[in-house]
């Protein structure tokens, strides 16, 4: 039982080169990796700068993603833009955790539970989508909010969290997490700005029983073009399926 996650800040679909709106440069990109669950930042919904589309039915639709969550993080005029998950798998019950740090910039976390089938085995997965905040101080604040629900104290189920993590050298990720059983998919991938990335902001970690079979950051010419970061991708293995997560 294997599946591809990508985590991927898509800039509202701005080029980070051009800044051009061209939100099909996005679908591109993640339809060339062929994910089956994609974590999406900076996700906007009914703003004028992308001509008030709802960006998240966009993508679901344009990539034939049928499972789809969305959380706002920071209204804008006419609308907000927060984080996003695609699903080819039936997504269940979801949460939406308020990570922000006094008086700074609004954070959140959209956490929701897949089923994964194949054959007559079916393995439930908890999701976490994030994208924290720029200081040390907030990320680690925020990083430890969310490994401090209670729902996760089980660590034997598979449990994947990813997103943007404004965390240049995994330092606070790191830290925070291998001591809970997490293990980091992609070693300090580089992935901005995307046109010549020298930062590792994108991260995926994981823990349970999952096994990594490959991970890597997007190269592909247009990924360098489509948004101001680089998509960051993992294969993974689910090994003995096992029990049912829930939140």
């Amino acid at each position: 039982m294997q599946f591809r996650l990508m985590t991927y800040n898509i800039h509202k679909g701005i080029g980070g080169v051009d800044r051009r709106y061209r939100l099909q440069r996005i679908v591109d990109v993640i339809a060339h990796y062929q994910p089956d669950v994609v974590f999406l930042q900076e996700v906007d919904d009914g703003v004028k700068r992308s001509g008030h589309e709802r960006q998240i039915q966009r993508l679901a639709d344009a990539l034939e993603m049928p499972f789809q969550a969305y959380q706002n993080n920071v209204a804008v005029k006419g609308g907000h833009y927060g984080n996003g998950i695609l699903s080819r798998f039936p997504l269940g019950q979801k949460l939406d955790v308020d990570l922000q740090v006094s008086i700074k910039k609004p954070r959140r976390a959209l956490i929701a539970s897949a089923e994964i089938s194949c054959g007559d085995q079916t393995q439930s997965l908890l999701l976490c989508n994030t994208h924290l905040g720029l200081s040390g101080f907030e990320r680690s604040v925020q990083i430890k909010r969310i490994l401090a629900l209670d729902h996760f104290s089980d660590r034997s189920l598979p449990f994947v969290v990813g997103g943007d993590f404004n965390d240049v050298w995994a330092e606070h990720g790191r830290k925070l997490m291998f001591p809970l059983g997490f293990q980091c998919a992609v070693d300090r991938a580089k992935t901005f700005p995307a046109a010549l990335p020298i930062r590792s902001l994108d991260a995926i970690y994981y823990r349970g029983n999952l096994q990594r079979l490959d991970s890597f950051s997007g190269r592909i010419q247009l990924a360098r073009k489509a948004s101001d970061h680089l998509p960051v991708i993992a294969d993974f293995e689910v090994v003995s399926p096992q029990g049912t997560a829930s939140i």
